[in-house]
């Protein structure tokens, strides 16, 4: 007998979030960032400064990116705690460097903003499934990948984006295949409220 009666439901999800924040860019913050020192960290360069949102000049973009922030708890996260920034920095991918595989500790929800012009072509952002090492590996053929059994996401991003994702998620970014540095300014957050409840000695309050 041949099945024809089934069906596939999703049972979690994983969401990214995007968002244009363009308008609250201006081209002198631009000249700011990429005038920042900058250090070695491991293949590619980041700030020395690892506050960057708390220096004025970032004040039109910090804003910004908090109400996106906003957005991203209320609407997916479908809470009314708020996350706010913890640390934010920015990053430089010279020529053929791209950035290993990593996830954001003591972070609730991680952001990559794209503040300027990418270099073509775009290195994108991948986004790895497993978390851990797998001692069982199924590959799936190339014509049924999908939701279910896709072992790698690729997002692609775009000038004046905001990118969240969740911390723990583990990415990499590929190699900058351009003759041009990528810029880039990356954060993490974390969450400030009241969880839990008081009658069932679960509540917590963080400020």
């Amino acid at each position: 007998m041949t099945i024809s009666n089934y069906e596939t439901q999703a049972l979690f999800a994983e969401a990214i979030f995007r968002a244009d924040i363009g308008h609250a860019i201006s081209d002198e913050q631009i000249a700011y960032i990429k005038g920042l020192k900058m250090v070695r960290n491991q293949v590619n360069l980041i700030s020395e400064n690892l506050y960057l949102f708390e220096e004025p000049e970032m004040e039109s973009i910090r804003d910004a990116v908090q109400e996106v922030l906003d957005l991203y708890a209320s609407e997916v996260m479908g809470i009314t705690q708020q996350l706010y920034v913890t640390q934010s920095w920015s990053l430089v991918n010279e020529p053929e460097v791209g950035m290993h595989g990593h996830s954001h500790s003591n972070s609730i929800i991680s952001g990559s903003l794209y503040f300027c012009d990418l270099p073509s072509p775009v290195a994108r952002m991948v986004f790895d499934r497993h978390k851990t090492y797998q001692q069982l590996e199924f590959v799936p053929e190339d014509d049924k990948k999908n939701i279910y059994n896709a072992p790698f996401n690729v997002v692609t991003p775009k000038k004046n984006e905001v990118l969240l994702f969740p911390s723990g998620l583990q990415h990499f970014v590929e190699p900058n295949q351009s003759p041009l540095p990528r810029h880039s300014i990356a954060f993490n957050t974390f969450v400030r409220g009241r969880l839990g409840n008081l009658r069932d000695v679960s509540e917590l309050t963080l400020r």
